[in-house]
């Protein structure tokens, strides 16, 4: 996950219309819904809508501001109606954007708003329609920010526009050949934004395949290579792909499982033992060198160098202890905690929250879980809460009850 800080956001240096980026973790999980504004902005849309769409006359400069506009709006409101019946020639208005290339900001923008609008009003048609498109942005642009940009929107259509699960497969392998030439495949060679752009897209897309048993060993020697980028969003985000790939190894054990089917080493027990959590069997090894990724991930975990602040070392370290934890023990997830609790008499377990106004909270236990919890908060920036509570197709993607933040405390 790419880790910017908040103060450049409130310095202009980015904002939701002009990035794909999420900031900290903890400051991801702890963020605050927008401030709500009037409905002047259904007029304003409108405006915008058929400015976009006709394009008569236009200057970039002027498409920015548009473009601005709109993703700014689409991000702040759920505007389904808004849109509806519209996306088709709104889609055509973005890929004209893309495809001249007239600005790097006019691009960006253009990706973020194709990008939003697939969320806001999801359709089967619109993989087809941009995904070459997209791709030749990322291959021949020549702005490293684009091809970033097109990575991300190629995981966001791929995931919410109506690819089949072939395509799905096919697009994880072009980001896997992404990240396995360290961008050299796409003209990009050792530039990490687009690099760690595919590992997170590829994170996201793996959350759709059920098995990737033929595809895990493969996947989890490229990611051990980026284990040693310079870049720490490079080596989190392998990282993280990295505890996904473990945990997808493994499933619950069924009655219909017999005693003999699985060797005990083969079973792992809830540390707890909790009654109605089912023990997990692994199904096939997802790296088979686990001794020396156990190594490389211990070191990882206590980094400590000058090449990084503070604010990143901090971020490696917990990070990557907790990938440790979940490849050793897969039935951990992000944040977990082995500490006792007095009023229970049980572990924490993993203790990773998303605030959700002042007293709910979304708990993220699984790493399937927080792929796409960062995958959506990259495109929906401050507006996830927004969408989470009003579009059901975020809500869909991550089912996940929310609670009273005191009950989770207790828990």
């Amino acid at each position: 996950m790419s880790r910017t800080s908040s103060d450049e956001e409130e310095n202009g240096n980015l904002s939701d219309e002009h990035s794909f980026s999420t900031n900290s973790l903890d400051e991801l999980l702890n963020g605050d819904t927008p401030d709500p504004i009037t409905d002047a902005w259904r007029a304003d849309l409108a405006d915008r809508i058929q400015e976009l769409i006709d394009r008569k006359r236009s200057s970039v400069q002027g498409r920015e501001k548009c473009l601005a506009t709109y993703v700014r709006t689409l991000t702040a409101q759920y505007a389904e109606e808004d849109i509806r019946g519209k996306e088709e020639e709104l889609v055509a208005a973005f890929l004209k954007s893309i495809k001249t290339e007239a600005s790097e900001r006019e691009t960006v923008l253009a990706m973020k708003a194709l990008a939003m609008t697939v969320v806001t009003s999801p359709s089967d048609l619109i993989y087809e329609a941009v995904v070459s498109p997209i791709k030749r942005i990322i291959s021949d642009s020549a702005s490293i920010a684009s091809k970033a940009a097109a990575v991300h929107c190629l995981g966001t259509c791929t995931f919410f526009g109506g690819a089949s699960d072939d395509e799905i497969l096919d697009n994880m392998a072009y980001l896997l050949e992404i990240v396995a030439s360290d961008g050299a495949f796409i003209e990009a060679q050792d530039e990490p934004t687009p690099v760690a752009a595919a590992l997170e897209e590829w994170g996201a897309l793996s959350t759709l395949i059920d098995d990737l048993a033929a595809d895990s060993e493969e996947a989890a020697e490229y990611f051990v290579d980026q284990l040693s980028s310079s870049d720490p969003a490079v080596q989190i985000a392998a990282g993280e792909n990295i505890a996904l790939l473990y945990e997808k190894s493994y499933r619950p054990l069924t009655e219909d499982d017999g005693p003999a089917d699985f060797s005990d080493n083969e079973i792992v027990s809830d540390p707890d033992d909790i009654p109605g959590v089912s023990k997990l069997v692994k199904t096939y090894d997802a790296y088979r060198r686990t001794d020396l990724l156990k190594d490389t991930l211990s070191e990882l975990a206590k980094l400590n160098t000058r090449r990084l602040s503070k604010k990143e070392q901090k971020s490696l370290r917990t990070s990557f202890a907790d990938i440790l934890d979940s490849v050793e023990y897969p039935t951990h997830g992000p944040r977990y905690q082995n500490a006792i609790s007095q009023e229970t008499g049980k572990r924490y377990g993993s203790r990773m929250t998303v605030r959700i106004h002042k007293e709910g909270v979304m708990r993220i236990d699984k790493w399937w879980k927080l792929h796409r919890l960062q995958a959506l908060r990259r495109v929906l920036q401050s507006g996830f809460v927004t969408h989470y509570e009003r579009n059901p197709v975020v809500f869909e993607s991550l089912p996940i009850m929310i609670v009273n933040d005191r009950k989770a405390s207790r828990d």
